[in-house]
């Protein structure tokens, strides 16, 4: 495992970087079937734990980031962790031209509305495969696709943007 293998993650309502999460995703996989969730959780958080610093106040917002990422790169339905009050916002794809103008548009977008946002532009092939998308770019906002295989036009994702923000005053 070489000092690059830090990937950023949302604990609670912060992105953190953590070092190491790919390798220990990879080794733990193959073993998940003939564990509880109880124990993926604990395992994450102990190797995990090696080489981050995780605050005993915060380990219960780790575990479930960890267990939230175990989730995405084994292909599980996960339950979006909509505790942080801004729109969770994915653009689904490997890095094509069409998957980085959604990002553009969608942050542009977010940032001319003044909506709180995590804008995310997902890029392993695992955690696309997650949502169910098999075309590029995906868009999948507070959990929800809305679009697959096109770069939705400006009006149409202001719509979304809007919903999106109506549905987080109401909760």
């Amino acid at each position: 495992m070489g000092t690059n293998d830090i990937r950023q993650i949302r604990v609670g309502t912060d992105r953190i970087g953590i070092i190491g999460l790919k390798q220990v995703l990879t080794e733990l996989a193959p073993l998940a079937g003939t564990m509880s969730e109880d124990d993926i959780k604990k395992h994450l958080l102990e190797s995990l734990g090696k080489k981050n610093y995780i605050s005993p106040n915060a380990r219960e917002r780790y575990e479930i980031a960890f267990y939230r990422e175990f989730c995405l790169f084994a292909g599980k339905p996960v339950e979006e962790d909509r505790t942080a009050g801004a729109i969770e916002i994915k653009v689904l794809g490997q890095g094509c031209g069409r998957c980085d103008q959604l990002t553009r548009d969608v942050i542009t977008l977010v940032s001319e509305m003044q909506i709180p946002a995590d804008v995310e532009h997902v890029r392993d092939i695992k955690a696309i495969a997650g949502y169910g998308v098999l075309g590029s770019p995906g868009l999948v906002i507070d959990g929800d696709v809305k679009s697959v295989g096109t770069v939705p036009g400006r009006a149409k994702i202001m719509a979304w943007l809007s919903e999106a923000a109506e549905n987080r005053k109401t909760k």
